[in-house]
């Protein structure tokens, strides 16, 4: 049987917590993997997110609350992607903890694990804000003007990749980066792997308060615009290796 392991960041999350974690553990028992796990890592949170983690540890079953110092939302899901390939996870559903996306949804990405190299979900019809829209609509011309790369929508935290494809480009991601999601969907794309978008749900938070306001998404964005650079360059220089080897051996 196949090891899923759903990895899922937190961080002061504890008015969400024990809802996401009950609904999307049920979809764990659903897939019968006995040795899947639902990882929920508390990255660093100053309320009682681990705690309640630790409480529900004790009922369900396939739960593996895990806590470290604060690294950002990015660091955090790297953390994640790690802790599953280690374990052993023959594939790896991100998504988040805030209640936004729904555990029905998983099914039909689930369901075309063997079609395609990774599935990440399409945020239809969202509700979480117009800045929200903006912000991803802007994400997407810069993507476009750095990578030349027509994206769907890069950075949505509902995606299905399998172990042989995360490894082969989780190192090129820099550890404590901040758009880690955006920047593996770049690599994927970039690499010519085959991916699928499915349009999701994509809700208001379920409550708590978001940590993220606009003051640090412009923060991020500028940061994240110099990291890409830095990136698009390094991987042109691979290419140009790898080119390179390969006329080494086809000479």
């Amino acid at each position: 049987m196949e090891k899923l392991f759903i990895v899922i960041p937190a961080y002061n999350e504890e008015d969400n917590i024990e809802s996401v974690a009950r609904e999307w553990h049920e979809v764990i028992e659903k897939t019968k993997g006995e040795d899947s796990k639902l990882v929920i890592i508390d990255d660093g949170s100053k309320d009682n997110t681990y705690k309640k983690l630790l409480e529900l540890k004790t009922e369900l079953k396939y739960l593996e609350p895990i806590t470290k110092p604060n690294s950002g939302h990015g660091a955090t899901v790297l953390y994640g992607y790690r802790y599953a390939l280690e374990n052993g996870a023959d594939y790896i559903f991100q998504t988040d903890s805030d209640g936004q996306t729904l555990p029905s949804e998983f099914w039909q990405f689930w369901d075309n694990r063997d079609e395609y190299s990774a599935i990440i979900g399409h945020r239809n019809h969202r509700e979480d804000g117009f800045s929200r829209i903006i912000v991803t609509k802007t994400l997407k011309f810069v993507l476009y003007c750095v990578f030349g790369l027509k994206i769907t929508d890069a950075n949505t935290p509902f995606r299905l990749i399998s172990r042989d494809v995360l490894n082969k480009y989780i190192n090129q991601i820099p550890k404590d980066f901040n758009l880690s999601n955006v920047m593996l969907t770049v690599l994927l794309l970039s690499g010519k792997e085959n991916v699928k978008f499915i349009p999701i749900t994509f809700r208001p938070r379920q409550g708590g308060v978001n940590s993220i306001n606009l003051r640090k998404i412009t923060k991020i964005g500028i940061q994240a615009v110099k990291d890409f650079r830095v990136i698009k360059k390094e991987m042109k220089k691979n290419t140009k290796k790898g080119d390179e080897e390969k006329e080494k051996m086809g000479g």
